[in-house]
């Protein structure tokens, strides 16, 4: 269903609110020519409404004639702030960036967030943002399994479908993902909900067997028969299968580097209002499947780089495969159990009242 601007202005309002947005703070909103028109105005409203002295920086798109979709995550690394120390400039300067066009796996990035500057991605249609408002209970929650995590040497995962992975751990640090952006210097995505972290180089080794069902991103595909895929010291060994294999293997192959073939971050969902089933209602280029990688007990693994935990493996590509029906085990402790998470649950939780005039 289409939503109001009224409804998407008082869902930003609640995130900002969640973010510790203070009157007299600077908000530099951040688009370019794939930016949702809805989401960038109620964007500028809300930070506005709030006393936020509020800035729109828009740049140009890049990457069109490498990337091999119009996906945002389908070409990493370059964006429109590589060589542009102007636009970094002013977003150092900001508070608060409110990125409405991907700056995932840059250096810039890292560079910005480095100042204090807080920066908030929100790149997916209005009316998931809207049913994926975060709230302090998703927090709480990821944050809890993020202690767990942290203090985790080996993760094992296992499945009916024949996976068999086993990733060494405490090398990269384990990250949380809930939605809002609440200390200095901290980078989260609206909507989201898992925790993540990188195996320890070169330490991953086993199967992952993709089953019917499963989700490629950033293909936004269900698979329609089974994928083998077998890991070696931390790299992708063989793609094994029907016509699903064959199309991982060549866009895996078009970036022509090694590094994609590198074990990235590995998780679960945790977000009980996401859907696995969703992605199957839009269009390809409508969403960049967040619904998929939240959902609640969805084993969430990933090929390509690790620099976004401080690893120095950088790389153009980046597959995310969120993988149903798994058990995740932590130095022996189920904390998954055939996709559901051991942690005794979350209530659904409606994030706003959209009939409430406040934040």
């Amino acid at each position: 269903m289409p939503v109001s601007d009224h409804d998407l202005t008082q869902a930003w309002k609640q995130v900002l609110t969640l973010s510790k947005l203070q009157p007299g703070q600077s908000v530099t909103v951040l688009t370019s020519a794939a930016t949702h028109p809805q989401t960038m105005r109620t964007a500028l409203l809300a930070a506005s409404s709030m006393g936020a002295i509020v800035n729109r920086l828009d740049l140009p798109p890049v990457n069109a004639e490498k990337a091999l979709s119009r996906d945002s995550l389908a070409y990493l690394g370059t964006t429109p702030l590589t060589g542009n120390p102007a636009a970094i400039a002013a977003l150092k300067a900001s508070d608060l960036v409110l990125d409405l066009m991907t700056l995932l796996f840059s250096p810039e990035q890292h560079e910005i967030l480095a100042t204090g500057t807080k920066i908030l991605l929100a790149v997916e249609p209005p009316e998931v943002l809207v049913r994926l408002v975060p709230t302090e209970a998703d927090r709480t929650r990821v944050r809890a399994a993020t202690a767990r995590l942290s203090r985790a040497r080996e993760m094992h995962v296992v499945s009916d479908a024949g996976t068999d992975l086993r990733c060494a751990l405490g090398e990269f640090p384990a990250i949380s993902e809930y939605g809002f952006v609440d200390e200095p210097g901290r980078w989260d995505h609206w909507p989201s909900g898992f925790v993540l972290t990188w195996p320890n180089e070169g330490g991953t080794n086993g199967r992952i067997v993709l089953d019917r069902g499963d989700i490629l991103l950033p293909m936004k595909s269900y698979l329609q028969a089974p994928i083998d895929v077998t890991v070696e010291n931390g790299y992708v060994t063989s793609i094994d299968g029907e016509l699903d294999a064959e199309l991982l293997a060549d866009y895996m192959a078009s970036f022509n580097d090694p590094e994609a073939y590198a074990m990235s971050h590995i998780g679960w969902g945790l977000q009980p209002r996401a859907r696995w089933s969703t992605l199957a209602m839009y269009d390809r280029e409508a969403t960049i499947g967040m619904d998929a990688r939240a959902y609640e007990g969805n084993f969430l693994c990933s090929f390509g780089p690790n620099n976004e935990a401080g690893g120095s493996r950088t790389t153009a590509c980046h597959i995310d495969i969120p993988v149903r029906h798994c058990t995740v085990r932590l130095d022996g402790e189920t904390v998954v159990e055939r996709g559901r998470v051991m942690d005794g649950g979350a209530p659904v939780q409606h994030a706003f009242d959209y009939r409430n005039d406040g934040a």
